[in-house]
This record gives C-alpha cells, sequence and structure tokens, in this order.
C-alpha cells in the first residue's frame, strides 16, 4: 500500500470490454501512470477506483498478481460512480487507491485441493484466485471450479473460462438458473450444482464468492459434504465503503469488513453478530 491510502494513484484505461449481454457488465484493464508506481497485491484484495466529481468505489481486484501488465476490475452499472465508470474510454485516467484488505490464503492452499465456488457478478476475485492458481500450477492439487449465473450472457469472462474447459488440470461446472436455447451445460441454482459436483473434502479448501443467498444456501451444501468451517472462505466486499476502517460504515460486531477482511472464513463469521 501506498505511504498515504488517502491519495488516489492516477491509472489508465488500456482496454474496455463488455462483459454481460445487457451491457450493464464492463471490464476495465487498468496501467499506472506514467509517475505511478505499481504496487505488489494478492488474490482476494480490492482497491477504490475514482472519478473527480462522481465519488469513489470498491471493486475486488479481477487480475492475477502474476499477470503484471495490468489491473483488471469488473463494474456492475448500479449507481452514479459506477455509471461514471461505464462512459471511460481507452486512455482516460482515473483514481486509485490500494491495494487495501486481506487476501485469500494461498500458502495455506499449497500442496492442497481448492474449490472455487462463484454466482454472477461476485467471481471477480475468484477470476484472480483461478488465475493465480493456474499460473502457479505445481504448487497445488486438483482445480475445481464451479460457477454460475442467471443466463448464459451474464457469465463473466466466458472466454477463459472455455480456455480452462479445454485443460486438462482444472475441473469446470459452469450452471444457469434455468434452460436456455443452446445451453448443453448444467441448469440449476449454484448450491444445488455444488452437492451434484460433490467436490471432496478431504485435503481440499473451499472459496466461495456470490449473492448472499447464494452464500447462504452453498454454506450447508459444503458442511455436509465434511468440509470443516475454518477451511471454507468467503468474501464481504459489498459492506464495504472507505476502504481503511475510518467510516465505520462495514464493522460486524468487532470487526472492520475493510481492514479485518473482506476475506473471511467461515469459523470467524459463524462468531460474528451477522452470519453470511
Amino acid at each position: 500500500m501506498p505511504d498515504n491510502p488517502y491519495v488516489p494513484i492516477p491509472v489508465r484505461v488500456q482496454n474496455v470490454r463488455v462483459e454481460s449481454d445487457d451491457r450493464t457488465l464492463r471490464t476495465y484493464d487498468l496501467v499506472f501512470a506514467d509517475d505511478a508506481e505499481p504496487f505488489e497485491y494478492l488474490p482476494g484484495q480490492f482497491c477504490q477506483l475514482s472519478i473527480l466529481g462522481k465519488g469513489e468505489a470498491a471493486f475486488g481486484i479481477a487480475s492475477s498478481p502474476t499477470e503484471r501488465e495490468f489491473l483488471r476490475f469488473t463494474v456492475n452499472r448500479v449507481g452514479t460512480v459506477t455509471t461514471a465508470l461505464h462512459y471511460l474510454k481507452e486512455g482516460e485516467e482515473l483514481g486509485l487507491r490500494g491495494p487495501l484488505g486481506n487476501h485469500y490464503p494461498v500458502e495455506k492452499f499449497k500442496g492442497q485441493n481448492v474449490v472455487l465456488v462463484g454466482g454472477g457478478f461476485a467471481f471477480t476475485t475468484l477470476r484472480s484466485l483461478a488465475a493465480y492458481l493456474l499460473a502457479n500450477r505445481s504448487d497445488y492439487g486438483d482445480i475445481t471450479v464451479i460457477y454460475g449465473a442467471r443466463r448464459p450472457g451474464l457469465l463473466l469472462y466466458r472466454d477463459e473460462l472455455t480456455e480452462w474447459e479445454k485443460r486438462g488440470d482444472v475441473a469446470v461446472h459452469l450452471t444457469i438458473d434455468e434452460p436456455a436455447a443452446g445451453w448443453d451445460k448444467a441448469v440449476g441454482f449454484v448450491p444445488t450444482v455444488t452437492g451434484k459436483v460433490r467436490p471432496s473434502p478431504k485435503d481440499a479448501w473451499a472459496v466461495v464468492c456470490g449473492p448472499p443467498v447464494m452464500i447462504k444456501y452453498t454454506m450447508p451444501v459444503l458442511l455436509d459434504l465434511g468440509f470443516a468451517p475454518d477451511r471454507i472462505y468467503t468474501s464481504l466486499e459489498r459492506r464495504m465503503k472507505c476502504g481503511v476502517g475510518k467510516c465505520g460504515r462495514c464493522n460486524i460486531g468487532p470487526k472492520y469488513v475493510c481492514t479485518d477482511g473482506p476475506v473471511f472464513s467461515y469459523a470467524e463469521l459463524a462468531s460474528l453478530p451477522e452470519g453470511v
């Protein structure tokens, strides 16, 4: 993190692409402006993106630390800041604060199997984690990806998912909520599909990211499969506001999501006043 976490770093839009068929999701590859110094980060961390006169908002980093040419963020157009971000064009500059928060425990995962369970727009930091694991493939055991969305056009990073499906060293299970023309993969909600896939808890860790209702119903499935609460991780990045533990908007009991998280184990969450 820079010496002053309140001062945005100037970054420039290198590439923009539309991710979803309804055009509400766009992915931005950012590069540091000429006088800005790149930083180190790990999967699961987030940044604050800002536009002068519009404000700032928190976004999980979707790129992997192994992808040093850019920082990737996917933006869902839901408000003033995200709408302003959607109007950015290649070459334009914006502000960035980060990296902020903690990260997925990739060191603990070494030599172990890893199961990634994602839903919808929240697949961003799981994409970061998956890309990191695959770039360091020999350090990890079996990798299983279970990812779903309401319909095919809302799945993020579709070209990359296709590439992963072709690999022989990662198991990819994609699903949509209801049948759709041309879709020949699984149909059903992510918790149900997770139960059907039945990833083994032996020497394994699970990471779950998605809408709150998806997380709520996926956690019991993993517990029933035998995953211990301290071997299941999730991210509460949706709760963050200032990013540095000052505004008090993201506290859950004694924890501040932006500084103590956003990554928490299920065992940690079970001990807090609010659950997932």
